[in-house]
């Protein structure tokens, strides 16, 4: 019992280094480059970037097992029910390689927002994930307008602005 309790330590404080240590300029892709498209099982079905055409999306890169993911969900379910009438979608793309560990953690924390499955992490690769959260806010031309790494209350003001810009069709 002590082991399992030394290992769950040692695992929580890799993911929370993991979440926290990363600089914002580890990215492999760039403002006003064009989203990489995907297509991925999901909560409701299959869920494409390309079907979000026209629309302005943020794309939140997500795990059970981190703790600011778990802070960043009403934030994401307010700013979709804020913005659904101007065409902003909400896509969180959970990496965990058990999708059952992905749904104990939505039963905690509902999202009405899009939610796609990405266990092979594949996804994360072709935008350059380096830790958790990582979003992209991506403009109704397909192409990204930002990108962030991590999530804590003093950012969601931030995001919001850059959300409310993009709706605008502002840069």
């Amino acid at each position: 019992m002590e082991e399992l309790k030394r290992k769950n330590v040692k695992v929580f404080l890799f993911s929370l280094i993991l979440c926290i240590s990363l600089t914002g300029n580890l990215y492999a892709l760039e403002a006003g480059s064009k989203a990489p498209d995907f297509e991925l099982p999901g909560a409701q079905g299959t869920v494409r970037l390309s079907s979000t055409s026209g629309s302005v999306v943020y794309v939140d890169f997500w795990a059970s097992w981190c703790g600011p993911c778990q802070q960043s969900f009403p934030w994401m379910n307010a700013i979709q029910e804020k913005y659904r009438a101007k065409g902003v979608k909400i896509i969180g793309v959970n990496l965990d390689g058990k999708t059952e560990d992905a749904k104990r953690f939505l039963a905690q924390n509902p999202a009405i927002f899009t939610v796609a499955f990405d266990s092979k992490g594949e996804t994360p690769k072709l935008y350059g994930v380096k830790g958790m959260p990582t979003s992209f806010l991506i403009g109704r031309d397909g192409k990204i307008i930002s990108q962030h790494l991590g999530f804590k209350a003093s950012d969601r003001d931030q995001l919001e602005k850059q959300i409310q810009s993009a709706v605008e069709g502002k840069k």
